[in-house]
């Protein structure tokens, strides 16, 4: 088996729900267009604040995947 080469693309999921459903939306919007997705990082976490409570999660994430021959 040779070696890989991985790409990396940047995406900021939301949610009003929490952080790792913000995460989960940016990761599953990605696995719609690109194959072999292997990992996530997290780059950035922020939210929006309406009447002093939060209203949405933000996170930036940059998602691996794999190169194809």
């Amino acid at each position: 088996m040779g070696a890989h080469v991985y790409k990396k693309i940047e995406l900021v999921g939301t949610s009003k729900v929490s952080l790792e459903d913000a995460i989960k939306t940016a990761v599953a919007k990605a696995s719609e267009t690109v194959k072999d997705l292997r990992w996530f990082e997290v780059v950035e976490t922020r939210g929006q604040i309406e009447d002093g409570v939060i209203a949405y999660w933000q996170v930036t994430v940059k998602i691996g995947f794999t190169v194809q021959d």
